[in-house]
């Protein structure tokens, strides 16, 4: 216990080297001052960039056991819950109880920005010693954090601005060693939201090429990663959250060739067209991070289920870090040959299969329908860069 409390001081110390502005400022006098103006967008719209803010969006179906929508907890479920009661505004708030005494409790979320742009972060807690900051700004600032709320609400404030290469951020609020629990609420990444992601069913190339790409994932047989690695195929998979989780291995073989990646396909598989802007961003976050999480690489390309998206979608997927919402031009799935434009296969063709027992067949089809054109597979990822 001394050493936890040791530590604890010397955070305290750092932390008040900093001069934090506003960091124990009491609910009547906190600032609730507008964000400075973005650095490089002056009149840019200010909005908030997090995902599920207020704690108040349901978790999507498929989506993991106890999870908290658009968020990561070190302790999982067994230290953060989603409370409806004493919450700040609304029906839900978030309340970490850390589970031991190496535990600050800390939940966080990516979230994307725009390179050399202010932003100003802000929630409101509850607790002892209760800390909000972001890394990966490009510039080191330190977390607002409060000794004590002494029982009611606080909002913490900090303000970054980013690194001129820095297109997502990570925001914290964690707790300290042995303090108790803490609560969050009304959390906010105040600044203007990243252009909407582009829209694509082919890819523009004069290249002799073609795109293979396989969604979701439920059914993973040898033969077809036989075929894959026979053929030495770059593939781009779109598989959920859930197949993905229960044999990464799988992805990870199938995915082995120069050119191939693991990419979004949303966490439930629901038509995206139908959720509100908030609903959709959770959907796309929670697979990014999972995709992330798995294979240890962010993707940039999400492929929309049903192919049915909207405009919100668009910016859902651009405040995800996502650059390209894909659908596809050819469909090779359970034994179809169909193309949506006419004649055979073009150069910069997305070709649309799925992880199926069929795929072993399909795989073949489609390449020889490639061959006949004249085309190759290609690596769509290099094609986006």
């Amino acid at each position: 216990m001394s050493t936890r409390l040791s530590a604890l001081a010397a955070s305290v110390a750092l932390l008040t080297a900093f001069a934090v502005p506003a960091a124990s400022a009491s609910p009547a006098t906190s600032p609730t001052s507008s964000p400075a103006p973005p650095a490089g967008g002056a009149g840019a719209t200010t909005v908030n960039l997090a995902t599920n803010p207020g704690f108040e969006l349901p978790s999507p179906a498929l989506a993991d056991w106890g999870s908290i929508p658009g968020w990561s907890c070190t302790g999982g479920p067994a230290e953060a819950a989603v409370t409806t009661t004493g919450a700040h505004s609304g029906t839900s708030a978030l309340t970490v109880t850390p589970a031991n005494d190496d535990s600050t409790g800390e939940c966080a979320q990516t979230v994307a920005v725009q390179p050399g742009t202010t932003y100003t972060a802000s929630a409101w807690v509850r607790g002892k010693f209760v800390y909000l900051g972001a890394t990966g700004t490009g510039r080191d600032v330190a977390p607002a954090w409060t000794e004590t709320t002494s029982g009611g609400w606080q909002q913490l404030t900090t303000r970054f601005t980013t690194g001129p290469n820095a297109h997502s951020i990570r925001l914290y609020v964690h707790g300290w060693y042995q303090q108790g629990p803490f609560s969050v609420d009304d959390v906010r990444v105040d600044g203007p939201a990243p252009a909407p992601a582009v829209a694509a069913g082919s890819i523009p190339t004069t290249d002799k090429v073609v795109f293979f790409t396989v969604d979701d994932g439920w059914q993973r047989t040898p033969e077809a990663e036989r075929f894959i690695a026979d053929h030495h195929l770059p593939i781009t998979a779109f598989p959920l959250p859930m197949p993905a989780g229960t044999d990464p291995d799988f992805f990870k073989r199938v995915t082995a060739v120069p050119g191939s990646s693991v990419q979004d396909h949303s966490v439930s598989h629901s038509d995206l067209s139908k959720l509100p802007l908030e609903q959709q961003q959770v959907e796309i976050c929670d697979a990014r991070d999972a995709m992330t999480r798995l294979f240890g690489t962010a993707p940039v390309v999400f492929r929309p289920p049903f192919f049915t998206w909207n405009a919100d979608t668009l910016q859902a997927a651009a405040n995800c870090g996502i650059r390209t919402v894909l659908t596809a031009d050819a469909d090779y799935s359970w034994g179809a040959s169909n193309i949506w434009h006419p004649g055979p296969l073009q150069p910069g063709d997305v070709i649309l299969m799925h992880w199926t027992d069929t795929l072993a067949t399909d795989l073949p089809r489609a390449l020889a329908a490639a061959d006949a054109a004249g085309l190759k597979p290609a690596g769509l990822i290099d094609y986006l860069r």
